[in-house]
């Protein structure tokens, strides 16, 4: 064996797969809720933003649970702690094992397959032995740690062989997969190499969520035709019809209430009017807000709103658009391309476009805190999500809940799971130049009371469908269908 293939998760499972000190609901996700806190691993921690943790912090506090996976940092072995209320099991990576596991083949070969082939995936077998590895450590680091009859709920693309590890050596626990990308229609998951194999372990669980009905029903039927499952429709059934699987779409949400509360704090609105005067106080704002990721599409945006210039149908000091591009697996080459063709057609527009007083595009390739992310949702008058496939696009929502107010327009691309519920939005096919233009322009001439309307039944949709009921949702059904 190698080094990698020998390392173990901590506190490795007895011979029967238990432990003592062990939990009755586990999370499993490729990075742990917390991040350095500063450079130095003396700084301690500190709580990761997103959806997720807040969504599941409250039920582990209340429920003894136990988080695991990836600190983050590659070489570093770190003993299980607690943080905030959660217990923490880390998992450790080598650099290796990062760039195989994690950005070869989690993320150039099963992003871009499970995202139509936007961008091409690559089938490696060293990519595949490394990811097979990992996710073997990973459930190792559950069966630890699972009480009898525990709650297992495992997350994401980068763990799918996960439930059929548990499940062989644990039949006991109750197992959960959440999937928060698309997944791909049959002809297209065909071409993965390992296909039967990684079926086969989304199908040890006993739900596997997704994002859209849609995606669901590719999942059941890949299963059907490539891991051989049984059933109809959305319900399957394995070991020869011994076990019943169920597939169904649980769409994620935000914590609408603390996005809301900060867009009503003085100071956050006083920073959105600072935003809006260090802009030139133009009459309008379009915002773009993404990881700097092939599948957002970013440069149809830049695209359409340089073709608006053009035609002059929109004028810089008038308009101004903001990209805000946060940095995105910089060492993949396909995400080196596309930040310098980026960075290439934002300097073109400027150069062609800008005043001295006013710029046509504002390019920010940063992270930002999410205050300064809700005073840039209140100065901006539109919302750009173009996304050419997108699992859910939890900004969409981000920007409905900020404006408290019934202010603001989203233009919001069909190809989203967000558009299944935010419904109200200018609805738009990104690949269509020419109609995404005519949104645009909409959304900058939509009139104050027709903005209100669509603004405050997408306000209604998600203040009702927040991340606290996603959890709920899944949770309750997990049970009710693993119920006796």
């Amino acid at each position: 064996m190698d080094q990698d293939t020998e390392r173990t998760a901590p506190d490795t499972a007895a011979k029967d797969g238990r432990a003592a000190g062990s939990y009755d609901f586990l999370v499993v996700a490729n990075r742990l809720p917390v991040d350095r806190a500063g450079d130095s691993p003396d700084e301690g921690w500190k709580r990761s933003p997103g959806g997720l943790v807040t969504a599941l912090a409250p039920i582990m506090e209340k429920s003894d649970g136990a988080w695991i996976g990836w600190v983050g940092s590659p070489d570093e072995e770190i003993e299980p702690f607690e943080y905030d209320g959660m217990a923490l099991v880390p998992v450790g990576l080598s650099a290796s094992e990062v760039e195989l596991y994690y950005e070869g083949f989690s993320n150039a070969t099963l992003w871009p397959l499970y995202h139509d082939v936007i961008a091409p995936p690559e089938f490696h077998r060293t990519w595949w032995d490394a990811y097979r590895r990992i996710n073997e450590r990973f459930a190792l680091a559950v069966l630890s740690r699972a009480a009898d009859h525990a709650t297992v709920w495992v997350q994401d693309y980068q763990l799918q062989l996960v439930p059929a590890i548990l499940r062989a050596r644990r039949p006991d626990l109750r197992i959960g997969f959440f999937n928060h990308i698309p997944f791909p229609p049959p002809e297209i998951f065909s071409q993965l190499p390992w296909r039967r194999q990684v079926l086969e372990g989304l199908l040890g669980a006993d739900l596997v969520g997704f994002q859209r009905p849609n995606d669901a029903l590719n999942f059941a039927r890949a299963a059907r035709r490539y891991g051989g499952a049984g059933g109809k429709g959305t319900n399957l059934l394995v070991g020869r019809g011994e076990r019943a699987v169920h597939a169904e779409a649980f769409p994620i949400s935000i914590d609408t209430e603390r996005i809301s509360q900060l867009a009503r704090h003085p100071e956050i609105q006083e920073r959105a009017r600072q935003i809006r005067h260090d802009l030139g106080d133009p009459k309008t704002i379009m915002l773009g807000v993404d990881r700097l990721d092939y599948t957002k599409g970013i440069r149809h945006r830049l695209k359409a709103f340089e073709e608006l210039l053009v035609d002059e149908r929109v004028k810089v000091g008038e308009v101004t658009l903001v990209q805000v591009a946060s940095p995105s697996r910089e060492r993949v080459e396909q995400y080196r391309l596309l930040r310098e063709e980026v960075e290439g057609t934002v300097g073109r527009i400027n150069g062609a476009f800008d005043t001295l007083q006013h710029t046509a595009v504002r390019y920010l390739h940063h992270n930002y805190p999410v205050e300064e992310m809700v005073a840039l949702y209140l100065a901006a008058d539109v919302m750009l999500v173009t996304a050419l496939r997108d699992g859910m696009n939890l900004v969409a929502k981000e920007y409905v809940a900020a404006r408290y107010d019934g202010s603001g327009a989203l233009v919001l691309s069909e190809f989203t799971g967000a558009a299944d519920q935010l419904k109200q939005a200018l609805l738009i096919n990104p690949h269509d130049i020419a109609g995404l233009k005519e949104a645009m322009v909409a959304a900058i001439n939509l009139p104050p009371g027709a903005a209100s309307r669509r603004m405050k039944a997408m306000r209604r949709q998600i203040i009702v469908h927040n991340v606290e009921e996603w959890s709920a949702a899944f949770l309750n059904r997990l049970a009710e269908v693993t119920h006796g």
